[in-house]
């Protein structure tokens, strides 16, 4: 073991591999063997376990508790997030949202709902910047059934994102006006006003099993998260995202991604952007 690192033979990284595509649909490449090493070695060394080989056995049979094997998918996770990423995106939700909350204004109190969901939510930065741009853009919406659930599979950054806490350097790259939306606390972070963080709502979730909710949303982020699955995986993904979208509703995925053709009910509209086509069930709100 040399800097604290496990080796890891061929044979035990598929294992790995194998472990992490059956619980959480994760498709690790050969490319990602040095992260396994670095992350992984870690928690077998917290555990004094012996190898790699010995920690599949552990995880594998029987005597992992339920913290133990999140451990393991928290590990091979990866966060890379910011504010207004893929800002395109916030343009074109702000349009969209700006068309809806027209057109239902005149429609009854029962008629204002608006539901959206960051799958794959990270740290926070995606939901928290979601509702202080439409809360800025659209202050009516305090008045609005408002909520945004935001989900991941990793423990750990759900809870940091539940905290609303960042450093002051998540400003950097952003407009004066986008940078006023956040409190500085004074001593080099900032934090998202309670107003906002009131309309998140942080579940786990792994993407790959049952899902509680039952939609529909009116828009469902789901950016840079397909990228770790394989082909099969992504379809199958993307067609029950289009099942618990409403109407006319909005899919954004991310740069690198690419829904294919007969893998959900949409068009293309915008750079990542999809659309549903077709009128789905009516379900109750999540």
């Amino acid at each position: 073991m040399d800097n604290g690192e496990y080796p890891l033979s061929d044979r035990e990284f598929a294992r790995i591999q194998g472990r992490v595509y059956k619980v959480a649909g994760i498709s690790l490449s050969d490319a990602k063997r040095t992260l396994v090493v670095s992350r992984l070695s870690k928690v077998i060394r917290a555990l004094r376990l012996p190898s790699f080989d010995a920690y599949v056995d552990f995880l594998e049979r029987g005597g992992a508790t339920t913290a133990d094997e999140q451990n393991f998918v928290n590990a091979l996770t990866t966060n890379l997030t910011r504010f207004y990423r893929e800002d395109h995106h916030f343009d074109h939700l702000l349009d969209y949202i700006g068309r809806q909350i027209a057109e239902k204004q005149n429609m009854g109190v029962n008629a204002r709902r608006l539901r959206i969901w960051s799958a794959g939510c990270s740290t926070g930065q995606e939901p928290y910047t979601i509702a202080a741009a439409l809360m800025h853009a659209y202050p009516e919406l305090k008045r609005w059934d408002f909520k945004i659930l935001a989900t991941d599979i990793d423990t750990n950054v759900l809870a940091k994102a539940a905290t609303g806490i960042y450093p002051e350097s998540e400003l950097n790259g952003l407009s004066a006006e986008r940078a006023r939306l956040f409190e500085r606390t004074g001593d080099g972070k900032i934090r998202v006003p309670e107003a906002i963080r009131n309309l998140v709502f942080f579940k786990p979730l792994n993407l790959n099993e049952a899902w509680p909710m039952r939609g529909p949303f009116d828009a469902i982020f789901c950016r840079n998260v397909a990228i770790y699955f394989d082909k099969p995986t992504q379809a199958q993904l993307f067609s029950r995202l289009g099942e618990m979208l409403a109407p006319g509703a909005m899919l954004y995925i991310g740069h690198s991604e690419n829904i294919a053709a007969g893998s959900g009910p949409f068009t293309l509209v915008g750079k990542t952007i999809y659309q549903s086509t077709i009128a789905g069930k009516k379900r109750d709100a999540a």
